[in-house]
């Protein structure tokens, strides 16, 4: 199967897929991992499989195993979302804020990873520095007149909310 296909074939069976019953999703990526053992994206997409159908432990080793074999581009980036996600869910919220971290690092423009580390600073018991970070994110991101106009109190309002944990 060329590359072009295997990617054709992944988007069909997330497409396909049903996320009350997803047992063939993940019965189809299975199918694919044993023709492409170290195929990044079909890890990641396992890995995804088995998230949905709330299996984050195995979920995690998927996703890990996706990003030691190199993968790359959007699925990446959902990647950092998703096992991030996945491991505030399983009560790793240390390993959880660093992944959000390593996540923007290599993909700064990303709010979708700045609002989900948000979510694992509140599940760690710094609601503040969770509100603080969404703040910032929203001065940053949403240029309306009505957002700088109160640029410099909602930045100064986050500063003070991320000390209140720190």
């Amino acid at each position: 199967m060329t590359d072009d296909a295997l990617r054709a074939e992944l988007d069909r069976i997330f497409a396909a897929r049903d996320r009350d019953h997803m047992a063939p999703t993940i019965e189809a990526f299975t199918a694919l991992l044993e023709q492409h053992p170290d195929d990044p994206d079909v890890l990641y997409e396992l890995g995804g499989a088995y998230d949905t159908d709330g299996q984050e432990q195995r979920a995690a080793g998927y996703y890990r195993r996706a990003m030691d074999a190199g993968l790359s581009g959007a699925r990446l980036r959902q990647c950092y979302l998703q096992f991030g996600s996945t491991l505030r869910n399983l009560g790793r919220l240390d390993e959880s804020i660093a992944m959000f971290d390593e996540g923007l690092e290599r993909f700064p423009p990303s709010e979708s990873l700045g609002l989900f580390r948000a979510l694992t600073l509140h599940a760690s018991g710094r609601p503040s520095a969770a509100l603080g970070s969404v703040l910032e994110l929203v001065a940053d991101r949403f240029r309306t007149d009505e957002v700088l106009r109160y640029e410099a109190a909602l930045r100064g309002n986050a500063a003070y909310l991320r000390s209140l944990d720190d």
